[in-house]
């Protein structure tokens, strides 16, 4: 069976869906493994590398042709949908309700489609999750991007020009991304409180060493299916916004992390709640790409409002996109082994993983 791993056409992204080690295990199971030349060169892995791991090396177009399985970081474009063998199966982020076009092109070219952000939340399902590995990178470098904006180091200093006081980092969402934030504001010094509404979350924060703020607000309904928190009532998001506006004013750094799958992001932080914030504080929310934690962001801008900076990342795992690419490459790989047996795919529609997983199914399938 041959896999096809094209070069990624969005633009900054730098990521790559399959790293060498990878490929070089999945073609001693007998898989043939196609790859573009130059997919790999922005993630830090050379065509050299694939080629040593058992791919074969293409130019361009020629990646897709005779694949039986695509395997991308970013949805295909249409110009790559048009060219997808019919028949074929795509593995990448489809982000469907954003897509829909192009998730009807495939459709009508008779190509099963996967989305990798439907991988449910179950514990067989784990090591082929690339939101949450992908939510790792983007919780670590928010920091980075952080402590780069603001005016303040980050740790207490003892110099002879006299003792300089750490930072106070909040971190609101302690998700994947939000937990490792928090473990990367410590290592570097910050002195880190933390929210969420789930009652798991308080334990979590406290392990890492960060305060939980506002422990009253927790209820035990506020988690929903998969782990994710629940979206608020009216009554329940006044409330918390209420309690948060008096701790953002003592803060330095604050990281946004609240995402609910499918529908907006939660508003959290409102434009008088920035207001209220110290002159020279910094915002970075991380759900900029789903409508902002915070009012005024605005998705890959910088904005500044009464001394604050509010920075809107766009996709930023792609970021770092040698460690990225490997995590997610990890959760590609094992997804690939889920689906092929006795070197064919099967597409299982009795799976839970699979039937989760699948947003077009004119391909053959078995159910």
């Amino acid at each position: 069976m041959r896999l096809s791993i094209p070069a990624e056409t969005v633009a900054h992204e730098r990521r790559v869906a399959l790293v060498p080690d990878a490929v070089a295990r999945l073609v001693k199971t007998g898989l043939e493994v196609v790859v573009q030349r130059g997919a790999g060169l922005r993630a830090g892995f050379t065509d050299d590398a694939y080629a040593a791991a058992g791919a074969t090396l293409v130019d361009g177009a020629a990646v897709l042709d005779g694949a039986q399985l695509v395997l991308k970081v970013q949805p295909p474009s249409a110009e790559e949908a048009a060219r997808i063998p019919a028949g074929s199966t795509v593995v990448s982020l489809l982000q469907p309700s954003a897509n829909a076009a192009i998730i009807e092109q495939l459709s009508a070219r008779g190509v099963t489609a996967l989305a990798l952000e439907l991988v449910p939340r179950i514990t067989r399902a784990q090591s082929m999750d690339v939101l949450s590995s992908q939510s790792t990178v983007a919780g670590y470098k928010a920091v980075l991007v952080g402590a780069s904006a603001l005016g303040k180091l980050l740790p207490m200093l003892t110099t002879a020009a006299g003792t300089l006081v750490p930072a106070r980092v909040f971190v609101l969402g302690a998700g994947v991304a939000g937990l490792q934030a928090i473990a990367t504001a410590r290592r570097l010094g910050a002195v880190v409180s933390a929210f969420d509404v789930r009652p798991a979350a308080r334990e979590q924060v406290q392990s890492l060493g960060a305060s939980f703020v506002a422990a009253d607000l927790v209820t035990a309904g506020a988690e929903a299916a998969g782990g994710y928190a629940r979206a608020q009532t009216a009554d329940e998001q006044a409330r918390t916004q209420e309690a948060l506006a008096a701790h953002l004013r003592e803060v330095d750094l604050v990281i946004t992390t609240a995402q609910i799958p499918g529908r907006p992001a939660p508003r959290l932080i409102t434009a008088a709640m920035v207001a209220g914030m110290k002159p020279g504080a910094v915002i970075v929310d991380l759900a900029a790409e789903s409508g902002g934690n915070c009012e005024l962001t605005r998705a890959g801008e910088h904005v500044e409002a009464n001394g604050v900076l509010i920075v809107g990342p766009v996709n930023i795992a792609a970021t770092v996109p040698t460690h990225a690419s490997q995590m997610f490459s990890k959760n590609v790989e094992t997804l690939v082994r889920h689906l092929v047996k006795d070197g064919a795919l099967v597409l299982d529609l009795d799976d839970e993983i699979t039937k989760a997983m699948v947003v077009t199914k004119t391909a053959p399938v078995t159910a």
